[in-house]
Formats: C-alpha cells, structure tokens, sequence
C-alpha cells in the first residue's frame, strides 16, 4: 500500500480548494455562532447557554465550509433541529432514566430525521441538550423547540442564506434555480485526468472524488447508449 492509497483509506479528502475559501469558511462560522450567542443571551444565562450552541456550532460547519451537501440544505437544517429537539424533550419527560433518555434521545431523533428526510448531524447534540442541559431547559418543556431552538435556528439559516448569496460560486439553498444556457451540442468525452483536473479547480468544496464522477459518468453515458439502441 502506497502513501495515496493509504490516505483514501483512511478518508484524508485529496480535494484542495484555494486559501480563500478556507478563510470564507471560517468568517461565515464566526459570524453564525456570534449570531447565535447573541440570541441564547438574550434568552439564558451563560451556563445555560452552553447546552445549546454546541449543535449550532456544528451546523455552522456545514453551512459555511461545505453548503452543497444534502446535510446543509434548509430543510435538513431546519427539520433536523425542531424534530430533535421536540423528540428530546419527550425523551426527557417520558423515561424516568436519565441515560436511557439520553441516549433514547439521540436514537430516536435519528430515525424521525431519516423518516421525514430532514437528516441534520448536529440534530443529535439538540435531542440530546434537551436532556442533559439541566433544570432551566427542563422548566421550558417543549417550549424548548421554538425558544431558542426554532429562534437559533432560524438565525443561522438566514445568516448562512445571506452569507454565501455574497459569493457567485457559492449556490446557496444547493437547489437554488439558476438560469442556464441551453444548448443542443454534444458532450465530449471525458476522460479520467479531466475529472482530477475539474475537481482541484474548484473554489469550493465537493464531498465527491473523481472515481465517484467517473462512476457516474459511465453509468450516465451507457444508459444514454442503451436508449439509442432501443
């Protein structure tokens, strides 16, 4: 096993984006998060405060450093967060054993977000802060989901809508509609340095490598041959 394949093994991502995107990634997170405190202040005192920005810092990761995934997109975001954190409080006020609630909490926000395809990671650290985060978030019930859960929530989505709009390579919802440039001439063919090539260009990041693309351009460009054939 040579050094490369030891990397891909292990998942080291051999996708580079320019300096500048790092940096972005990093201003767009601090903004969220100063946002967010802002809020949960407002609401809590600083101890309290603590259970709730931990998930929201790990939804800033994802809106900021990587927006085109499915985990990033508004109805992730939001659904994951609401259903996690009303899942949460049920688990808190229905099972009379703290670890099993805790742990009932996150298990449970899983398969309600895969069920309803709002799947948010950081949902997870919400189900569970509805558990573990101590007598005032406990007084609240399920207030809990709209304050500050649907407020934070609703904060770092606008903040992160209007974050990347500022940047032209940066399509935020990922399903934004755009116009595009119709044309009828064919694709040429694509070989595999091509897609190494097309991918270390790009200013952002793309949770795919080049045998992903590869994979589906070949299973694109035969499907397109068996429908000439019929």
């Amino acid at each position: 096993m040579n050094y490369s394949e030891f990397l891909a093994m292990i998942g080291f991502s051999r996708h580079k984006t320019i300096y500048k995107e790092k940096v972005i990634s990093g201003v767009g997170g601090f903004l969220g998060i100063f946002a967010i405190f802002m809020v949960s202040y407002s609401l809590f005192d600083p101890q309290t405060a603590v259970y709730i920005v931990p998930s929201m810092g790990a939804s800033a990761v994802l809106l900021f450093a990587a927006p085109h995934v499915p985990f990033s997109q508004p109805w992730n975001v939001f659904g994951g967060h609401i259903v996690s954190a009303f899942v949460g409080v049920a688990c808190w006020q229905l099972i009379p054993d703290y670890t099993l609630a805790a742990s009932a909490s996150v298990g449970i926000a899983i398969s309600v977000m895969y069920l309803l395809r709002c799947t948010h990671p950081p949902g997870g650290a919400t189900a569970l802060a509805a558990v573990i985060g101590g007598e005032k978030l406990h007084q609240l019930g399920y207030g809990y989901v709209y304050e500050p859960i649907l407020f934070n929530t609703l904060t770092i989505l606008l903040l992160a809508i209007t974050f990347n709009a500022l940047f032209k390579w940066r399509q935020y919802p990922a399903h934004l509609p755009c116009k595009k440039k119709s044309t009828d001439e064919p694709y040429s063919a694509i070989k595999h340095e091509d897609f190494v090539y097309a991918l270390s260009h790009m200013d952002t990041f793309v949770d795919i490598d080049e045998e992903d693309l590869l994979k589906i351009y070949q299973l694109a460009t035969s499907r397109t041959v068996d429908s000439d054939n019929k």
